[in-house]
């Protein structure tokens, strides 16, 4: 058995690979750069691994780190004025056709430089470290052109190194049609979005791809032309389903072996049995459900009942869920939707590793890395339970803390 960095002694480990968070109380978690060694209850820690040096938790709870999903993070501007707008009663797509929504964010987006979109970012980003995340997929979407998608991927890129936290690139140039492709969506598909997808893959800049399958934003058909370019350049997808209609997004992105469809709120059986079978995973994102103030929530009894992973997480973006905060999303998850507060665990964690093809995190198993976080709770049902407390003690990211 090679030396560990540490061992990890006196916690309460959830691990999420059982039942009841898959709980060992009073824990060791052995961990070596290339990932974790040995988890088990501190009793049986076996004798090679007994004079490994070793850090005492003072019996604080432990879970995988969090991992956010889905986030529009990187964005220029805010609006703040349609959040007002809405209030005052106009809907999402109200506000969309009156020229609001994803394409004024795209105005201040293209106008932001690189450095600008990245140092708006940071204080985002920070946010969600601060709360135990170590994954963060953040996505493009708000250039609608192939200069300000290329950049927005390259701040994400940039993101990455800037801070203590694994990013991933998802391509969203299907995001909705600019000013000027107004009513020419096939157009803008053939012109912009494939030739800058083709573009962002060349330079290293995409680990996935997604699209906005609504009627404010693509057809079916339209996404399938980019899910197909997708996977001629050998890239997963994932979607944008469901979420003010039923288009049987979802049913499209499984025959394309997506990663996720996400949103949800109009799911219907078929979609769900066609996730089902695809095994991709249902992102929950009750973000953009509590600010538009919808009233229809993702069928979640469906989900469960057909065996469909459910993952949570922040939807963070300018608009619809300007939220930076995992934990909310997770309470939300519990009071909006009614998932419990393992499912809202898991879904920040395990679920959220699969939504984005990690095969490697979320739980806490030998042959993992070793992204953990460590709380000052109790038991982990209380990670989902208090809204606005941070009890974040400490990352343990690839080992080190």
């Amino acid at each position: 058995m090679r030396q560990p960095n540490s061992l990890f002694v006196n916690c309460r480990a959830a691990t999420l690979t059982g039942p009841d968070y898959g709980l060992i109380d009073d824990a060791a978690i052995a961990v070596t750069p290339d990932g974790i060694l040995w988890v088990g209850p501190r009793s049986d820690i076996p004798a090679a691994v007994a004079t490994f040096p070793q850090t005492d938790l003072g019996g604080r709870l432990v879970t995988p780190a969090l991992i956010d999903c889905h986030t529009h993070v990187v964005h220029g501007g805010n609006r703040a004025g349609e959040f007002e707008m809405r209030l005052k009663g106009a809907s999402y797509e109200e506000v969309a056709r009156a020229g609001g929504g994803i394409v004024s964010t795209v105005r201040a987006t293209r106008a932001a430089r690189e450095e600008d979109l990245i140092a708006s970012t940071l204080p985002r980003v920070d946010a969600m470290i601060a709360e135990g995340v170590a994954v963060i997929e953040i996505k493009s979407g708000y250039g609608l052109d192939i200069e300000t998608e290329l950049r927005m991927l390259r701040a994400a890129r940039r993101i990455g190194e800037l801070r203590p936290v694994e990013v991933h690139t998802t391509f969203l140039g299907a995001h909705a049609a600019p000013a000027d492709y107004k009513g020419r969506e096939d157009a803008y598909i053939e012109e912009i979005c494939l030739p800058a997808l083709r573009a962002a893959h060349a330079e290293g800049l995409v680990d996935a791809v997604d699209g906005f399958c609504e009627g404010i934003a693509f057809t079916p058909a339209q996404i399938a032309r980019v899910f197909d370019a997708a996977q001629a350049l050998g890239l997963p997808v994932k979607l944008h389903a469901e979420q003010l209609s039923n288009l049987g997004g979802a049913a499209l992105a499984a025959r394309y072996g997506a990663l996720s469809a996400d949103h949800l709120e109009y799911l219907d059986e078929a979609g769900v049995k066609a996730m089902a079978e695809a095994g991709s995973v249902a992102v929950i994102l009750p973000g953009a459900f509590y600010t538009l103030r919808e009233t229809k929530a993702p069928p979640i009894e469906l989900l469960r009942a057909h065996g469909v992973p459910m993952a949570v997480a922040t939807d963070m973006n300018p608009g619809s869920s300007p939220m930076c905060s995992p934990l909310l999303a997770m309470n939300m998850a519990c009071t909006l939707f009614r998932m419990t507060p393992e499912e809202a665990l898991m879904g920040a964690t395990r679920h959220a590793a699969r939504a984005l093809g990690l095969a490697d995190r979320g739980t806490i198993v030998p042959g993992n890395r070793a992204d953990l976080a460590v709380w000052n709770l109790e038991h982990p049902a209380e990670l989902a339970y208090r809204i606005g407390f941070n009890p974040l003690h400490q990352r343990i990211i690839g080992g080190r803390s």
